[in-house]
C-alpha cells in the first residue's frame, strides 16, 4: 500500500504570500506531515504580489488550459509551480490574468472588498479541484485553509461525490479568527451552483460574510480544525452543534495532533462499519 495523500488547498502559504497566521501554519503543517509519512500537494492562488521570478514560478503546460465556466463565461486557468528545495515540497499556483493580477489582494488600495472576491472564489475552489483531477493524483485528506476555500468542502460532497479522484477523499476544514468584514455579492449563491446542485445547496453560504462561509464549510466539511484562539462566538456554537469531528486549538510544534486527527478522519466510516 502506498503512502496516504493529503493536499492541502490555502490562500495563502509562507514564504510567497504572508498576510495571516495561516501562511505559517500552511508551510509548516505540510512539512510535518511529509515528515511522517504523507505524499502532499499544496494548491493555492497566484496572486499578482507574488514574485514569479524570486520564488522560481514557472508554468506547467500539461496542467494548464481548462476553462472554469462562472456564470456562463469560460475563464482560462493556467496552472504554475514552485518547489521550497527546504521541504522537498511542490506548490502549485491557480493563475488567471483576470482575477489574480492585481498589486492587491482581497481589497483594492483605498481597503475597499473587491466586488468579485465571490467570482474569485470560486474560480479558485472549482480550479483546485480539477486541476487534482487532472494531475490524476487521488487525495486520501483533503485540508482546506482560510475563507478562499470555503466552497471546496460543498462541491466534494455534491458535484464530485462520485468522481473516481475525490469519491473516498475526506475533507477537513480549519476556522481562524475572522479573515474579513466584507460581504460576497448578493447572487453569490447562485453563482457558486455547479454540476447538478442547485442553489439550495449552495443556500448556506449566504448572505455571504466570513462567517456564513465558515458556516458552509462546517455543514460539508468531515472534520473541523480550531485553528485560532478568538474564534467568533457564534461560529463555535455552530462548530458544537454541527456534531462533526473537532480538533481543538492547540499549539504543538510536531503537529502530532493534526496527524492523529487526520488518521481518525479517514479511519472513522471503518469504525463504524466494525
Amino acid at each position: 500500500m502506498g503512502k496516504s495523500k493529503l493536499l492541502f488547498i490555502t490562500h495563502e502559504m509562507s514564504p510567497f504570500l504572508e498576510l495571516s497566521k495561516i501562511s505559517e501554519i500552511t508551510r509548516q503543517l505540510p512539512q510535518a506531515m511529509q515528515d511522517k509519512g504523507y505524499e502532499i500537494r499544496i494548491l493555492m492562488p497566484r496572486f499578482g504580489n507574488i514574485n514569479e521570478r524570486r520564488n522560481r514560478l514557472h508554468e506547467v503546460i500539461r496542467l494548464s488550459g481548462m476553462n472554469i465556466i462562472i456564470n456562463d463565461n469560460d475563464n482560462p486557468l493556467i496552472i504554475k509551480v514552485a518547489s521550497i528545495p527546504a521541504a522537498r515540497m511542490q506548490v502549485y499556483f491557480l493563475d488567471n490574468e483576470e482575477y489574480f493580477q492585481r498589486k492587491h489582494v482581497f481589497t483594492d488600495k483605498d481597503g475597499k472588498f473587491y466586488d468579485d472576491n465571490d467570482e474569485r472564489m470560486i474560480f479558485f475552489c472549482k480550479g483546485a479541484l480539477e486541476t487534482v483531477k487532472k494531475l490524476g493524483w487521488a487525495p486520501d485528506v483533503i485540508h482546506c485553509h482560510g475563507w478562499m476555500g470555503a466552497l471546496v468542502p460543498a462541491y466534494l460532497k455534491t458535484t464530485y461525490k462520485d468522481d473516481p479522484t475525490f469519491k473516498n477523499s475526506k475533507v477537513i476544514y480549519s476556522i481562524y479568527e475572522n479573515d474579513f468584514t466584507g460581504q460576497m455579492g448578493p447572487d453569490f449563491a447562485q453563482k457558486a451552483v455547479m454540476g447538478d446542485m442547485t442553489e439550495k445547496h449552495t443556500e448556506v453560504y449566504n448572505p455571504g460574510t466570513n462567517s456564513a462561509l465558515y458556516a458552509g464549510a462546517i455543514q460539508y466539511s468531515d472534520g473541523i480544525v480550531l485553528a485560532a484562539e478568538n474564534i467568533d462566538e457564534d461560529v463555535l456554537n455552530n462548530v458544537k452543534n454541527s456534531n462533526k469531528s473537532v480538533l481543538e486549538f492547540e499549539s504543538t510544534a510536531d503537529f502530532e495532533n493534526y496527524y492523529n486527527f487526520y488518521d481518525e478522519i479517514v479511519n472513522e466510516e471503518l469504525a463504524h462499519v466494525v
